[in-house]
């Protein structure tokens, strides 16, 4: 068993690299990509809204997906749908196929996400310790190194359709190598009896084929013969999923604003501001894979209470800053405090409920995503009325808010909500 775990450890880093590449690949080709196309900046960000509905739309179906099949067999498809989709806008010629390639590829990317989330939750929960940040920090490896093969293809004229199908070819052969280490569905809970102990088919006794093959019967009178009755989302969920947004933005406003600030605000040399995205990256990553251990010894809540008011003290360097060097220090004190706190969210969210895992990892992911997208979109028209860098007090009061909200974490497990007849149930009746 701890062999098998290990090796489904393995894959689940190597599915978030795949998709850290793969994502990372198309962001290097954008430019090429759109040239392509024949388009125009401003339809081209029309576009990359269809990529963010795309991801979102993924998100929320392959929640109860994934909850009904399991990760293993959600995982493997979703990876090769993300991989294979890659090569769509290497192809796109026009403005109309480059749409229907961002609308597939977005969709792609967000069955994959909450899909390997869900089965990283999975492993975590075996581990019975922290490892979720160190999937995350995966993640930011395969954009780094997709900035490095894109660069060396780009060099050599390769076209941005030879590229992304390669990279395409390469993420269904990484797909089929990892495929066959990640786990199987968890069994479920035995069923307890009325004085609250096991009954004997869990407390040791060796199930027979009738425990486990319930009859024709049993099927049609049991929630497994039928569509599993939709579950509301518990409102600690969507506090959880508020708070993803928050931080997600904040991390959206980074990425794409934190150049154009040290260029804009502190007039700093193209090669200089560079850095300051650099310097964010580079201690996201540093900062997810040492989250975990900090995690293992703090709680959850210390990540997020100490991280975010963490950030919050770093951006708010950033906005008052005149100096480059101190400006840098603060994009690289933003980037380590906000770096653990988002795949905290992700491991509370999976691990509330068992059985809703995926939905409840959907929940989570898909407002996250949102939030990221709406960083960069809620800046843009606020710098009409104060300049930029007083803008970065946002997402400055939204870490200040998740510190606040970061005991929502101590919380314990959702309750499930109780079958009908809970000492007839059998574990074989119950939905994967």
């Amino acid at each position: 068993m701890e062999k098998s775990l290990r090796a489904a450890r393995i894959a689940t880093f190597g599915f978030f690299t795949l998709n850290g590449f793969v994502m990372g690949m198309w962001v290097v080709h954008i430019p090429t990509v759109e040239h392509r196309a024949g388009i125009s900046h401003a339809v081209l960000g029309w576009l990359l809204l269809l990529l963010g509905g795309g991801a979102f739309a993924g998100m929320q179906l392959v929640g109860p997906l994934t909850d009904r099949l399991g990760a293993r067999k959600v995982v493997p498809a979703s990876a090769a749908l993300c991989s294979a989709a890659l090569i769509l806008p290497g192809l796109a010629t026009e403005a109309w196929t480059l749409a229907v390639a961002m609308l597939v590829f977005g969709f792609g990317n967000g069955c994959l996400d909450v899909s390997m989330n869900t089965h990283a939750v999975q492993v975590e929960r075996g581990y019975e310790r922290p490892i979720m940040s160190a999937f995350h920090a995966f993640f930011s490896v395969g954009g780094v190194l997709a900035a490095l093969v894109g660069a060396r293809t780009l060099s050599w004229d390769w076209s941005a359709a030879l590229t992304l199908t390669s990279v395409s070819v390469f993420g269904l052969v990484v797909t089929v190598l990892f495929t066959p280490a990640l786990l199987r569905p968890e069994p479920a809970h035995a069923p307890e009896s009325r004085d609250g102990t096991a009954d004997e088919t869990g407390a040791g006794r060796k199930p027979s084929p009738a425990d486990q093959e319930p009859s024709p019967a049993d099927r049609l009178s049991s929630p497994a013969g039928r569509k599993p009755p939709r579950v509301k989302t518990p409102s600690r969920i969507w506090a959880l999923a508020a708070l993803a947004f928050m931080l997600m933005l904040c991390e959206g406003v980074a990425n794409d604003w934190s150049v154009l600030g040290l260029r804009e605000v502190l007039d700093a040399p193209a090669a200089t501001a560079a850095f300051a995205y650099g310097a964010f990256s580079t201690a996201m990553t540093i900062g997810r894979l040492l989250t975990d251990r900090v995690a293992a010894r703090f709680g959850p809540v210390a990540i997020v209470r100490y991280g975010t008011a963490l950030g919050a003290l770093g951006l708010t360097v950033v906005a008052l800053s005149p100096w480059i060097p101190l400006a840098l220090a603060g994009w690289t004190v933003f980037g380590i405090g906000l770096s653990g706190s988002v795949p905290q969210l992700f491991s509370a969210a999976g691990h509330a409920d068992q059985g809703n895992a995926g939905v409840n990892v959907s929940r989570v992911a898909g407002l996250g995503y949102l939030g990221m997208l709406a960083g960069p979109a809620i800046i843009g028209p606020m710098t009409h009325f104060i300049p930029l860098n007083l803008t970065f007090f946002l997402p400055v009061v939204f870490c200040v808010i998740a510190a606040s909200a970061a005991r929502i974490l101590r919380t314990g497990p959702v309750a499930a909500t109780p079958a009908a007849e809970p000492a007839q149930a059998s574990a074989g009746s119950r939905p994967a």
